[in-house]
């Protein structure tokens, strides 16, 4: 197949607007777009189920600018959660008995708003984790980042791509690897990923490259190995999550010529089972600037909640954004491929 007669480059913005990916994305050449393939499986609509994740993405400020990244990340981004913001977030929180709150950037320790966020929810009782990419742990500015997080039993979701620094360093900058062994090693120190502690340290991995990644307890027993004997290094858990059609990685399709091969890989690869288990029928996802999504990966293409439902979080209803018909486009092949993709790993053992 042909790739498709399309670029991003010579653009003044860093990657195609929203607007443009979703052009992209609607022209894919797929037999069935994703909500065909939903309603023949008997799923669309697609609704919510509950809410018990209540996501926080404070912004696209971050130390690292990682070729994959949905968000669009970097150190040159200045979307960044005020204040306010987050104390609408908080409010409409106390509102709800929601048991986790799932803080993701950018870097989002690099929020000035980080640590109050963190506080704040759990003095309410609710379980916090912190979506870290590793290096921000050595920053000057966060020397004391790892003991906050311990000491407020925060639970650590850290991104590593592979477990040497080949395969690291080429998705995320030259010396990543090697400042992430240190972190996680410090994380060690401090309890996390120990066995017989509380303090949860789960890994994330992406695949480098135009691929489905592979079964998640096979991927994990290797990094496990690896990391123990190579670095005496120990974790809880590590989740699989497949690289979304967004932003960066888009871009990377499309300029390689592998765009349709790879989006004609996720349709493919749909599973039914794994499409009535994704993340957003358990989810809402709150925009830097308080608008709400179904998940991270509809805010990065600004495709906010829909059908007439409240779009901010000073409007925020638990009893209607638990039951809401999500929004979906042909990205979202990328969490019903194989096993599925979501915040937590593969959907499907």
């Amino acid at each position: 197949m042909n790739p498709m007669p399309l670029t991003l480059l010579g653009r003044q913005s860093p990657l195609a607007p929203a607007a443009e990916q979703l052009r992209i994305l609607a022209q894919t050449r797929l037999s069935r777009p994703f909500d065909l393939r939903l309603a023949e499986s008997g799923l669309r609509p697609l609704q919510a189920t509950s809410l018990s994740v209540f996501q926080i993405n404070v912004g696209k400020l971050c130390n690292q600018r990682c070729r994959h990244c949905h968000v669009d990340a970097g150190p040159d981004r200045k979307e960044s959660m005020s204040r306010e913001t987050a104390a609408l977030c908080i409010e409409a929180l106390a509102k709800t008995n929601i048991p986790t709150v799932d803080i993701t950037g950018g870097a989002p320790e690099l929020n000035p708003n980080f640590r109050w966020l963190v506080e704040q929810a759990r003095a309410l009782g609710r379980h916090v984790m912190d979506r870290c990419n590793l290096s921000v742990l050595l920053l000057p500015s966060q020397s004391d980042l790892a003991d906050f997080l311990a000491q407020h039993d925060v639970e650590v979701i850290a991104s590593l791509p592979y477990y040497r620094a080949s395969q690291t360093d080429a998705q995320r900058g030259e010396g990543v690897f090697e400042k992430s062994m240190e972190a996680l090693k410090r994380l060690n120190r401090l309890g996390y990923g120990r066995e017989g502690s509380e303090l949860a340290l789960n890994l994330v991995y992406n695949p480098v490259g135009a691929f489905l990644p592979p079964k998640q307890d096979a991927i994990e027993a290797q990094f496990r190995r690896e990391l123990s004997t190579r670095h005496g290094i120990t974790f809880n858990h590590l989740y699989t999550i497949t690289n979304m059609p967004i932003s960066r990685f888009l871009e990377f399709l499309v300029e390689s010529g592998n765009y349709d091969d790879y989006m004609e890989r996720l349709a493919n690869a749909f599973n039914p089972t794994a499409a009535s288990g994704v993340m957003c029928r358990s989810m809402i996802s709150i925009g830097w600037d308080g608008t709400l999504y179904d998940c991270d990966f509809n805010q990065m293409l600004d495709l906010p909640v829909g059908h007439g439902l409240p779009q901010h979080v000073r409007d925020f209803d638990v009893a209607l954004l638990a039951s809401r018909e999500i929004v979906t486009r042909n990205h979202c092949y990328g969490c019903t491929a194989g096993a599925g993709s979501s915040c937590s790993g593969a959907v499907m053992a």
